[in-house]
């Protein structure tokens, strides 16, 4: 296991804040010093364009570009680079996927099985990919514990209507980690491919896409100690060669011409029209990099660890509402009984304390866990059980006329 008081002076954000209680990694994570050097370094020193010049800085910019499909390929396990494409987020990527399946896979009557926990981002794309194929949305059954039993996943597909799968590696809410190699030996039992949102579980959870045999994974840099701006989709390859680009343009393309005729470049470039967030690019490598020294084992372990010391600290108040006793990825999530979660995350700030309240972004989860706003703590590597302590003193502490006081 790595030192976390090592970690934490790799971290500006840390230093500049040491009274700070960061709690909202989920939403997006502290940038180590490795990381911003990275993209400042581009700024200052190789300032460039890739693809584009045909001069040193510019060769040495593109290079190191493209190098990093390798890196991300090796951290996911892809078997190939070509298997990588760059996007603007784990938002652009789970469209690229449900774009794709509307106008090309999807017909009428076909089923596109997901389920209530969804981020909006793994949802609203496939609600457009239904309204334009004529295809249906079918929801898992989940418990009240957003839990889904693998015997009622596969009797979804006993119609054989369902095309797609799209659920989460984690629930960005609930902070489950679903059985992703089941759901997609099961899927594909029955002709179904399977999309998967990462964003939460690349970050926290080593993952292997030829062994979960996953078709399409989607992540953010930004969630794992990347730059903001950059995402990547993961497909199988002969699934991409099969898929068109989202957007058209510079980089995209070998040849066009007058009459109209546009010749693609090969996968993935063809996906990648314009001048890409090139800094963005050059920093995940150094946060995959970052990520790799300290070993995803240790990471995911670690998360598991802060998990649990919370949660069981938690379970001794009597002013809490639990809503995930079994989460082992670092999000909590929970209310204090009585008090508006808004209000209380602005007593919370008040405190030094930085969570998240809301629904998240899972607008349709309440129709499982039968409530609407939460208070979220999601955690990292460079989170303490001492700033945990911290945290459950002030929980403890909580009152309406102080989240009211705070408010005003």
């Amino acid at each position: 296991m790595f030192d976390v008081k090592e970690i934490r002076k790799d971290f500006p954000m840390i230093t500049n804040h040491p009274d700070l209680i960061y709690f909202d990694s989920g939403a997006t994570s502290y940038k180590p010093q490795c990381v911003i050097d990275e993209v400042r370094n581009y700024y200052e020193f190789d300032n460039a364009n890739i693809h584009r010049g045909d001069y040193d800085i510019s060769f040495k910019v593109s290079k190191i570009y493209d190098d990093t499909r390798k890196t991300v390929a090796g951290f996911i396990n892809a078997p190939r680079k070509e298997c990588i494409v760059y996007t603007y987020g784990a938002t652009s990527s789970l469209n690229t996927v449900a774009i794709n399946a509307g106008n090309k896979l999807l017909k009428k009557g076909d089923v596109i099985l997901t389920s209530e926990v969804e981020h909006a981002s793994d949802i609203l794309p496939w609600f457009i990919a239904a309204e334009k194929s004529g295809a249906q949305i079918r929801y898992i059954p989940f418990n009240e514990h957003a839990l889904m039993d693998l015997k009622d996943y596969e009797e979804c597909f006993k119609d054989g209507k369902v095309k797609i799968v799209a659920l989460p590696y984690v629930s960005n809410v609930m902070g489950y980690i679903y059985p992703i190699r089941e759901i997609c030996m099961i899927a594909h039992k029955y002709g179904a491919l399977v999309s998967i949102d990462g964003a939460q579980g690349v970050p926290h959870l080593k993952i292997d896409v030829q062994d979960f045999d996953i078709d399409f994974l989607s992540f953010s840099s930004h969630k794992m100690l990347g730059p903001a701006g950059i995402g990547v989709l993961y497909g199988k390859y002969d699934l991409l060669e099969q898929m068109d680009p989202i957007f058209y343009g510079g980089g995209s393309n070998a040849r066009f011409y007058e009459d109209g005729r546009i010749i693609l470049q090969k996968t993935p470039e063809k996906f990648e029209a314009g001048t890409p967030c090139i800094e963005g690019v050059l920093g995940l490598r150094k946060a995959i990099e970052y990520l790799e020294s300290i070993g995803m084992d240790n990471v995911m372990e670690y998360g598991i660890e802060l998990s649990e010391y919370f949660i069981e600290k938690l379970e001794k108040l009597d002013n809490v509402e639990i809503y995930n006793k079994g989460s082992q990825s670092g999000i909590v999530t929970f209310n204090i009984k009585g008090i508006f979660a808004q209000d209380a995350a602005s007593y919370f700030n008040k405190m030094g304390i930085s969570v998240r309240t809301g629904n998240h972004c899972a607008k349709l989860l309440q129709n499982v866990i039968h409530v609407n706003e939460t208070i979220r703590a999601s955690l990292y590597i460079y989170n303490t059980k001492e700033e945990i302590d911290r945290f459950i003193d002030v929980i403890k502490d909580t009152t309406i006329e102080k989240c009211v006081d705070s408010v005003l």
